[in-house]
């Protein structure tokens, strides 16, 4: 019998300290989400940027937190950062891209809100006019998959080219064009490089982001981009979907403060579409 009872007493202690150390784990991994305050954001230089220091920053600073911004001048270090932990969201892309890089590279990455973008557009590059446009005319375009895809879609309504009528558009290839109209010259160049390199050429087809970085304007544009499937989107890691960071940090975004802050510094851009606004281009750039 005395035998039985101290078997059982330390079968009861066992299962009452099991029971507090897991009570403990779970406090400290939910305390080390509450008191998570430092935040990397990384976006492309200069207007997501410029949206950190001018508005998110602040805001958040307000709530305590710690912000840092790094900017990347390409497409791919900024999801292998956010990936490798290296930052904890990135303000970039939009979701075309960020589901075609997350599937190829088999990255655990996901969109949580859109932000206002910059459109696509066609600038001047050598030739100041879309109708100077002649056989062997040069045009630069992303090298990027998919605003590859964005560029050829534009360059099929302008006629210059004819893409193909099976294609998805959001996928449409070099191989996809069915008929070069004009015989133009595309040139794939990384979209970092087209605002310095566009004197090198006829024309540029540029990222909004990296036009308005470079002090080009959109009413310069000779073209915008039409539709709003390509405004961008922060992402995050899958695994931070539901913490209280990322919470503050779509709040920031979605402020009234930085609506105002958007619509006067960034007008004409795309705005997300749960703002329910669409913001009117320039009458000189929009599609015919």
């Amino acid at each position: 019998m005395k035998i039985y009872l101290k078997t059982l007493l330390v079968s009861l202690c066992m299962l009452i300290v099991t029971a507090c150390s897991g009570e403990k784990t779970t406090q400290s991994a939910v305390s080390a989400e509450q008191i998570k305050k430092e935040i990397i954001i990384g976006t492309t230089v200069g207007d997501f940027a410029d949206m950190v220091r001018d508005q998110v920053q602040p805001e958040l600073e307000k709530k305590g937190y710690k912000v840092q911004l790094l900017e990347f001048t390409d497409y791919v270090r900024p999801n292998l950062a956010l990936a490798d932990k290296s930052i904890d969201i990135n303000i970039f892309q939009h979701k075309p891209y960020l589901d075609d890089f997350a599937r190829s590279r088999q990255l655990a990455i996901i969109p949580v809100f859109q932000v206002p973008t910059g459109p696509l557009g066609i600038y001047t590059g050598k030739l100041h006019e879309l109708n100077a446009i002649k056989s062997g005319s040069s045009v630069s375009v992303p090298n990027d998959p998919s605003n590859l895809a964005r560029a050829l879609v534009m360059l099929d309504k302008l006629g210059w080219i004819t893409l193909k009528a099976s294609i998805n558009p959001l996928k449409a290839s070099l191989t996809d064009i069915a008929s070069n109209n004009k015989n133009i010259k595309l040139i794939p160049l990384e979209a970092a490089q087209f605002p310095r390199s566009r004197h090198d050429v006829d024309f540029a087809v540029i990222n909004g982001n990296f036009a308005t970085s470079s002090g080009l304007k959109f009413t310069s544009a000779l073209f915008l981009e039409p539709g709003y499937t390509y405004v961008n989107w922060a992402a995050i890691r899958t695994t931070d979907k539901d913490s209280q960071w990322v919470k503050d940090i779509t709040a920031a975004y979605n402020s009234t403060a930085f609506k105002e802050y958007a619509f006067k510094r960034f007008a004409g851009y795309k705005y997300p579409e749960s703002w329910g606004i669409q913001s009117q281009l320039p009458s000189s750039a929009q599609a015919q």
